[in-house]
């Protein structure tokens, strides 16, 4: 937003320089962002009048000129064409500078002296977009009414400095000059002036019998009006308004254009006005464009539309896009004769959403998207058709048609001083609030310490007792307010436990050549038929998105394997066929569907493996990972967070292989699931070689694990180690002989290990042998073999008994 302070001093009255005013601004929460001073490099150039051209006597491109400054007529060689005598131009005289950092001294041009030069807008600094393509190339020509000898800057209102402001999206109101005014007179101590408004109305028709105006959906447009005016007489606007327009970044166009532009500016209010004439039935209806509408805007670009977009229309087709520009259709020319001038308010996110999917941004469709003041609509309206009235531009018709269906009430808020002071640290008296609150023109009532106000319309932002305290806090004063330190009960910061779970279990897998991925949360219900997941499973039971970025992912994800195995698929396709990548991220269970609560969150960590185990190498093989890898790996998780003594047995899983994978447990909890994929589902995604994958529970592993190990000491006395190898039942399975062996070998049996299963010709049919080391240790005293003779004695008794086994010689 620019503003300049000629502009705001029309409204409210102050002596501060603008560096003070922006400091004062930016610490009441406008802020400045730049201050530019327009003219500052324009020194001794003034407006002049050619009195005679001649053709130079030795040059053909040259002419010879003698220009009227006022105080004296110089002489100036230019080899400007578009200049004639008569005109009025801008003269850089002998000694002046220019924006470009040129000096003009007199000089010699081909034997004739030059005491001067004409200026065109470039050489002045004034930026090409501001003015009209007329105008743009060759000398500057003034209007003819112009006066000689004047100050360029004040001519061209160049004489001012401007503010640029960095607003926050909420202060709507500060998007308008008198906005700004306001927030000035408040930090200053002025007072503001509004503009004085009174339509004479001086055209004999009513505008009740010339047009009519139909609102579809009101969610979508509060509030909609127009006024009618009729002999029109298009043309350029007064100069005192079109340097007000250039100096806040806008391009004069014509005088009923630059009267919309000037009103949105001053008030806040965009405004459009449409030829009445090329309106089919003289009516206007807001509603949502039709399926495949096209409409050609006014900068020439035919736009197709979509059924979210909010449209105007008349009777046959839509004459401009609500809010964001007007139809060329029904653009106003030199030929219009009669104008339905109209200042409506729209949604602000429908708004934003329609110039974002058209790529169009106009100084109106920012404003409503922030929010406009609905309440303020006729006084805008009136001040357009006022200013225009008074420019002798046309007449305005009776009354006004004004489609307001749900009126906006003021909000009100109740407050008392304490509850202030205790919100702020501070101490403000209560009339000093009072006084804050009534230059913001905040209406106030009081009843005992209990003050009550009733929020203006065009604060849109103010809505409660924190809103109210800042209000306050700003206009007193920041600084005023002393440094306290909070008080209250403060606890100190920690990492949650299961977050330390976490990053020992991440730590862990980069520390073991894997890599993280992190996967959408979304999915495809098609992954679970690929997964093999039973059509009963409750996996199947996910949650709908009701906005979901693609068609791809309609879904939340129940399981990490599906995003998992798509990753590994991406990287196949790309050449990359050695992979370790793990995942920890929820999983999203609901208790039921449709949702009446947020569904249960389950972190999970899933990793898989496929191709080689080693990077190729002179010194390392081409052996590929197996089951064992993921195993490991599983195992080198729970022992990093101190999870022991867990059992591992034959698992199921949906998309593993059945025989190849393997669960674990402990204390009757599932920690986690490891196996080969099922040859289906590798087939499902496309994928041509053996995946290994793990499943774990984050949940499960933080009640399980112990981060903190507890202290042993070193033992004192050696270790003895015994082989045992017995022949069983193909079927029992090395879980089950482990837990034997471990409960019939007593404490002093330290370690267990199977180094061997044997299955051949020296076995019987039906039978296999399974060899184990145990190691035996006591902490007070050297083991005799007579001790170690008796525990594996029981042992070979138990495991007897239990499995039929035989000792094997």
């Amino acid at each position: 937003m620019l503003a300049s302070i000629n502009w705001l001093k029309d409204y409210v009255e102050f002596d501060q320089r603008p560096a003070e005013l922006a400091d004062r601004l930016t610490m009441a929460g406008v802020p400045v962002a730049t201050i530019e001073e327009l003219g500052k490099d324009i020194k001794n150039v003034v407006t002049g009048k050619i009195t005679a051209v001649t053709q130079h006597p030795n040059a053909d491109k040259l002419s010879v000129c003698k220009v009227d400054v006022g105080r004296e007529v110089v002489t100036i060689v230019t080899g400007a064409t578009n200049i004639k005598e008569n005109d009025i131009i801008p003269v850089a005289l002998v000694g002046a500078t220019l924006p470009n950092h040129a000096e003009i001294n007199a000089s010699e041009l081909r034997g004739v002296m030059s005491n001067g030069m004409m200026c065109s807008t470039t050489e002045l600094g004034i930026d090409s977009k501001l003015i009209a393509q007329d105008v743009r190339d060759g000398i500057y020509i003034l209007p003819a009414d112009t006066k000689i000898g004047l100050d360029i800057k004040e001519v061209l209102g160049l004489n001012d400095i401007v503010l640029e402001f960095e607003l926050t999206a909420n202060r709507a109101d500060c998007f308008s000059m008198i906005g700004l005014a306001r927030e000035i007179a408040v930090l200053t101590g002025g007072s503001l002036k509004k503009p004085m408004v009174n339509v004479r109305e001086a055209a004999d028709e009513k505008i009740g019998r010339l047009t009519n105006i139909t609102i579809e959906d009101s969610s979508l447009c509060s509030r909609f009006a127009c006024r009618i005016l009729q002999n029109i007489k298009v043309g350029p606007s007064p100069l005192w308004m079109q340097h007000r327009l250039q100096a806040a970044g806008m391009r004069p166009i014509s005088n009923i254009v630059d009267v919309t532009n000037f009103v949105m500016l001053e008030m806040g209010q965009p405004m459009h006005a449409y030829d009445y004439n090329l309106l089919a039935k003289h009516s206007i209806i807001v509603r949502k464009a039709n399926p495949g509408e096209r409409l050609t805007t006014l900068d020439g670009q035919k736009r197709e539309l979509t059924a979210d977009m909010l449209v105007i229309a008349d009777a046959m087709q839509a004459v401009g896009i609500a809010g964001v520009m007007g139809g060329l259709a029904t653009e106003v020319t030199n030929r219009t004769q009669t104008v339905l001038l109209e200042a409506a308010s729209f949604n602000g996110a429908s708004i934003r959403r329609t110039s974002r999917a058209l790529g169009l941004r106009s100084e109106a469709s920012g404003r409503f998207e922030r929010g406009v003041d609905t309440a303020n609509i006729m006084r805008a309206l009136d001040r357009a058709a006022k200013l225009l009235e008074d420019m002798g531009a046309c007449k305005v018709c009776q009354g006004v048609v004004d489609n307001y269906p749900n009126i906006l009430l003021p909000k009100q808020v109740a407050f008392t001083p304490e509850q202030i002071n205790n919100y702020l640290g501070s101490s403000v008296e209560k009339s000093t609030m009072i006084d804050i609150m009534k230059s913001l023109e905040f209406q106030i009532e009081t009843e005992n310490d209990k003050i009550l106000t009733t929020v203006p319309t065009w604060r849109g932002d103010v809505s409660g007792l924190a809103d109210i305290s800042e209000e306050i806090a700003r206009v007193y004063g920041y600084n005023k307010i002393p440094s306290t330190t909070p008080f209250g009960d403060i606890n100190r910061g920690s990492q949650d436990y299961t977050q330390s779970i976490i990053n020992t279990v991440k730590t862990t897998m980069t520390g073991a050549g894997f890599d993280e991925i992190i996967s959408y949360s979304f999915s495809n219900p098609q992954v679970f038929d690929k997964l093999n997941v039973p059509e009963n499973s409750p996996l199947r039971d996910a949650i709908p998105i009701l906005n979901p970025i693609t068609d791809d992912f309609p879904i939340l994800r129940t399981t990490l394997t599906g995003g998992l195995l798509q990753t590994i698929v991406y990287n196949l396709s790309r050449k990359n066929e050695d992979m370790k990548i793990f995942e920890v991220g929820a999983v999203f269970w609901p208790e039921k569907l449709p949702l009446d609560k947020l569904p249960n969150e389950h972190l999970k960590l899933c990793g898989a493996l496929v191709g080689n185990r080693n990077e190729f190498s002179w010194d390392s093989g081409r052996d590929c990972v197996d089951f064992y890898d993921a195993k490991g790996q599983v195992e080198t998780i729970l022992n990093r967070l101190g999870i022991s003594e867990y059992e591992v047995s034959l698992g199921e899983h949906y998309s593993l292989h059945p025989g190849k994978t393997a669960q674990l447990n402990k204390d009757g909890e599932i920690l986690g699931i490891v196996g080969e994929v099922h040859p289906k589902v590798l087939d499902a995604f496309g994928i041509n070689r053996k995946v290994y994958l793990f499943e774990m529970d984050i949940e499960c592993l933080t009640r399980k694990a112990k981060l903190i190990h507890s202290y042993s000491p070193l033992p004192k006395f050696p270790a003895v180690s015994r082989d045992l190898a017995v022949i069983l039942p193909i079927e029992v399975s090395a879980v089950d002989v482990e837990t034997a062996i471990l409960k019939s070998a007593g404490s002093l049996l330290k370690s267990l290990t199977l180094f061997d299963v044997y299955m051949g010709e020296q076995v019987p049919a039906g039978l296999k042998s399974m060899a184990f080391s145990l190691t035996f240790q006591a902490q007070d005293r050297t083991l005799t073999d007579v001790e170690i003779d008796g525990l594996l004695k029981n042992t070979i008794v138990h495991l007897q008994e239990t499995f039929s086994a035989k000792l094997r010689e």
